[in-house]
């Protein structure tokens, strides 16, 4: 009986801890893709090729199908305008997995994987960012760990959704949504079987007193039904814009229903110091939540009416 007792209970922590967020793998990602060994993980860069290995990584992991044009990859040449280094082309991808419930339309769930690498490729704010490692851990590390997080909690949590999950990991964010748009452009499944896309970017700095905020609420008329049940300690707030400096906007552009949380912007944002040891990893966890409570609601609902935001 101390046998069964015992297995019984393993099985219940096992399966409570598999349907929830957890802050210790969340931390686990961003240790690794904010680290110094990956060297900012630079478009092009050795170190950017790692993360896009880690991710797909995890997606063959969580039994995720292979959504790419090679693979779990889908190539492509990112274009560096404004460098200090002579090569201006540089080759990337996006990283996609695919969770296929049988279902007629997808929902699509995405965060970018890139950053600064050395300083060398623009958009630092550091006053000598050359030769200087950013780290990028909440921009956006954390969102990636936001990512893996949800591919392994609908992976994992044995219900059968009325859509299927699309996982991307984006290249190239940071020279201007270069993967999105190549994604929306080059699209490995039709663009009119997307339901709506949430999108992760800098969600690792939560202030309690701001709250995390969360886009797109004007573009779908069913927003506010999907939003009116979700109950949360994480406290957050709306935005109706559906465009915006980051990935949804790509998506948005097609006409697809987005969301797109984001704990806003703070003084390390862009500089070497945007650290691992900054993030609270307890807070996600909360944003996930609330984010896997407006997918789950979503999905009791019709494909979502698009509609432009004011």
């Amino acid at each position: 009986m101390k046998f069964l007792a015992t297995s019984l209970f393993s099985l219940v922590t096992l399966t409570c801890f598999a349907q929830s967020p957890s802050p210790t793998i969340i931390s686990k990602h961003i240790s690794y893709l904010a680290s110094d060994k990956m060297k900012g993980r630079g478009t092009g860069s050795k170190e950017n090729e790692k993360a896009a290995k880690y991710v797909a990584k995890q997606f063959r992991k969580y039994d995720l199908q292979p959504k790419g044009t090679d693979g779990f990859y889908q190539k492509f040449t990112a274009k560096v305008r404004r460098v200090v280094v002579p090569d201006s082309l540089r080759e990337t991808r996006n990283v996609i997995g695919f969770l296929d419930n049988g279902a007629a339309y997808t929902v699509v769930i995405g965060a970018h994987f890139d950053h600064l690498g050395m300083g060398k490729q623009g958009s630092s704010k550091a006053e000598n960012p050359e030769g200087q490692i950013h780290n990028g851990a909440d921009d956006n590390a954390s969102g990636v760990a936001g990512l893996l997080e949800l591919a392994r909690y609908f992976s994992e949590n044995n219900v059968n959704e009325t859509c299927n999950f699309l996982f991307i990991a984006f290249g190239a964010e940071e020279l201007g949504l270069l993967g999105s748009r190549h994604f929306v452009n080059n699209p490995t499944i039709p663009l009119s079987s997307i339901n709506f896309m949430t999108n992760m970017d800098m969600i690792g700095r939560y202030d309690k007193n701001r709250g995390v905020g969360i886009g797109g609420y004007g573009t779908s008329p069913q927003w506010p039904e999907i939003f009116k049940d979700v109950k949360s300690e994480t406290k957050y707030f709306t935005d109706n814009a559906g465009s915006g400096g980051s990935d949804h906007g790509s998506f948005y552009a097609k006409q697809i229903p987005v969301l797109f949380f984001h704990t806003g912007g703070h003084d390390d944002y862009h500089k070497p110091t945007d650290d691992a040891n900054k993030v609270d990893t307890v807070a996600e966890a909360g944003i996930l939540n609330i984010e896997i409570q407006l997918i789950e609601n979503a999905l009791k609902l019709p494909k979502l009416t698009f509609t432009e935001a004011k």
